[in-house]
């Protein structure tokens, strides 16, 4: 036997010896298998943005049938970035604008979304006031993480439905999360003395989304002013305002509570490129507030270093270049809300309010449920996609069902006008099917 044989041999006798002392422990002669080591409970239970499941689901389904599905799932618009924003990204990488930024992002930007925010809210923010990071998502944690305790019972007032985020991350920063109830009688707004009630010593930020997803809810100057009164009478209390719809909204006019007396310190506004500027791939979004900036810089810096640098050139372009494309992006928007709303309202067993912001048809159809034998939101949804090949969200998507309020689905408009005729025409059908 040669000497590297017989090494060899006593290598892999060893091993396998050790693999099997490693993989079973002797117990009374009984081989058991070895524990795993366990997955924190916060990260079990967190919950996700369903929009992307069934995006997976709506993908696996159309390669099984071979049938187009017409997509309203998602609230990506299915226009091009316009190509003044994609000419500056190119010259930028061509220039090797492609490295490290500053964390809290690139000082033409910060400027840029200071301009753009005092512009339009009538505020004066100075570019030390802004942060910039790989999308607005990350801002609504970063938030969270500022203004809460981990551990201390602190509670996060969001609107239900909701973008699920606003609870997913709350939760993971150790923050409990409160549902203020949205309405179909209200228009989707919360009853303002329920604000008053849920507001309690242990309440630490409070969320607002205006216009509003899922559904398409916007709040008037008077609710923001009756809300400012109620959080003035609490001054641990930080509001939120999600702000990414603030440019499409159909047409009414867009009013953000930072603008009145003594909130702009208090309030974190949130906006980004991805629906403006149809930029939702190039992840770029931006929070203002004085006191919170650096302290979001530090937080990017401790998870993604900082913002795509080309990205960002990209946005310079997009706040302070010709704004005729988004402009005209919106009134397109404003063209098909008026469409699908119209024809959803011409389905059996469909009722649609009126959006007044953002992309989003929040029809209700408790009535559609019951006349295709599904017992929910969800089962309808499942069965629409099933047999009649249209993929949208259900409520529960969005947080716990609204008591009493019936049951709905989303839809996005983001899509093609024809896919929206198409779309309405199918769920037509397939509902008038079942009543035959």
């Amino acid at each position: 036997m040669s000497r590297q044989f017989f090494f060899t041999f006593v290598t892999l006798f060893c091993y396998n010896r050790a693999s099997q002392f490693t993989l079973k422990q002797a117990r009374g002669g009984v081989m058991e298998p070895l524990k795993i080591p366990q997955i924190s409970k916060r990260i079990t239970d967190l919950k996700t943005e369903n929009a992307f499941v069934v995006g997976v689901e709506t993908a696996a389904y159309e390669k099984e049938t071979g049938k187009k599905v017409m997509k309203f799932y998602i609230g990506q618009p299915d226009f091009l970035t316009p190509q003044n924003i994609q000419l500056a990204a190119i010259k930028a990488t061509v220039e090797g604008k492609h490295g490290y930024t500053p964390s809290a992002g690139i000082p033409e930007l910060r400027t840029a979304v200071a301009k753009y925010l005092s512009d339009t809210r009538g505020l004066s923010y100075e570019m030390t006031d802004i942060a910039v990071a790989g999308g607005a998502k990350p801002f609504i944690g970063y938030a969270i993480q500022c203004v809460t305790e981990y551990g201390k019972g602190h509670e996060v007032l969001c609107p239900n439905p909701g973008f699920p985020i606003y609870e997913s991350f709350s939760f993971l920063s150790g923050a409990t999360p409160k549902p203020l109830m949205l309405y179909e009688k209200n228009k989707y707004n919360f009853d303002i003395d329920d604000l008053g009630r849920q507001m309690n010593k242990n309440t630490r930020l409070l969320i607002l989304n205006s216009p509003h997803n899922p559904t398409g809810g916007v709040l008037s100057l008077e609710e923001l002013k009756a809300i400012a009164e109620i959080v003035k009478k609490w001054p641990d209390v930080w509001i939120f305002s999600d702000e990414v719809y603030s440019r499409i909204t159909n047409g009414n006019e867009f009013h953000s509570i930072a603008s009145l007396p003594e909130m702009q310190d208090r309030t974190i506004i949130l906006e980004g490129a991805s629906k403006t500027y149809a930029m939702t791939g190039w992840r770029i979004g931006y929070a203002a507030n004085r006191r919170l900036a650096k302290h979001f810089g530090t937080l990017i810096t401790n998870t993604d270093s900082c913002a795509n640098h080309m990205a960002q050139i990209a946005t310079v372009e997009a706040l302070t270049g010709s704004q005729e494309v988004p402009e005209k992006m919106a009134r397109i928007f404003h063209e098909r809300r008026d469409v699908i709303v119209k024809l959803l309202n011409e389905i059996p067993g469909v009722t649609c309010l009126l959006p007044g912001g953002a992309f989003y048809a929040y029809p209700n159809v408790t009535e559609a449920c019951k006349i295709v034998g599904a017992k929910n939101s969800e089962e309808f949804r499942i069965k629409l996609l099933r047999e009649a090949f249209v993929s949208v969200t259900a409520d529960t998507h969005f947080g716990p069902q609204v008591p009493n309020d019936g049951e709905h689905i989303r839809f996005s408009f983001a899509a093609s006008m024809d896919d929206i005729v198409e779309g309405m025409r199918r769920m037509k059908e397939w509902i008038q099917g079942y009543k035959k």
